[in-house]
């Protein structure tokens, strides 16, 4: 008599491969799927295939040394009366507090867009302005006009939107998500580095 071992039945799981962003992602759920991948071939897979302008420009404006920044380093202050009274801080703090309470609708990745999309703005509509914080973009501008337009940009941004521009105004991109600057550079040989400031 011959006994069989019985197969193991194994669960499918969901690979990288079976994620589909909606139409028109956000910048932080293409960083928040290429940061999730193991290896680098994957990570430069998502940012083809997700590559868009606004995505592109931020990449640059983090990566690229030659690029400075005109804002202040360190957490943006912050004026809005109406979310003073509820919580005091600076803008990367609130912004910190929305992310952590979960205080954003999360938006399903089966192609069915919520209605977050329409109540804020994203990096992908902005990134034309972001000229005005850099050296030699807007020289034109004074320092509190600068400040001013970006916190104006930071309040009407998806909070992570905000925090990833937070984070690139002051080179910090890779201490929240995996990537690098080899990594954009294989993904998007097209770009020059350096000479820009």
């Amino acid at each position: 008599m011959t006994t069989t071992t019985p197969k193991k039945r194994t669960k499918k799981t969901e690979t990288s491969s079976d994620i589909t962003l909606p139409n028109n992602p956000f910048q932080y759920e293409i960083l928040e799927l290429v940061s999730k991948q193991r290896s680098n071939s994957k990570k430069i897979e998502y940012l083809q295939q997700y590559r868009n302008d606004g995505l592109v420009s931020i990449l640059i404006w983090n990566f690229d040394e030659s690029i400075i920044s005109l804002l202040p380093e360190g957490p943006v202050p912050y004026s809005d009366l109406k979310d003073q009274g509820v919580f005091s801080g600076n803008l990367n703090d609130v912004i910190d507090k929305r992310v952590q309470n979960n205080d954003i609708r999360k938006v399903s990745f089966n192609g069915v867009e919520d209605d977050i999309r329409t109540q804020h703005t994203s990096i992908r509509s902005e990134y034309t302005k972001f000229y005005n914080f850099l050296k030699g973009g807007n020289n034109q501008l004074s320092s509190i006009r600068r400040e001013t337009m970006f916190i104006q940009i930071l309040q009407g941004l998806h909070p992570k939107e905000a925090e990833i521009l937070c984070l690139v105004k002051d080179k910090k991109l890779g201490e929240k998500y995996k990537i690098t600057k080899e990594i954009v550079s294989e993904a998007y040989p097209d770009i020059t580095w350096g000479g820009r400031s």
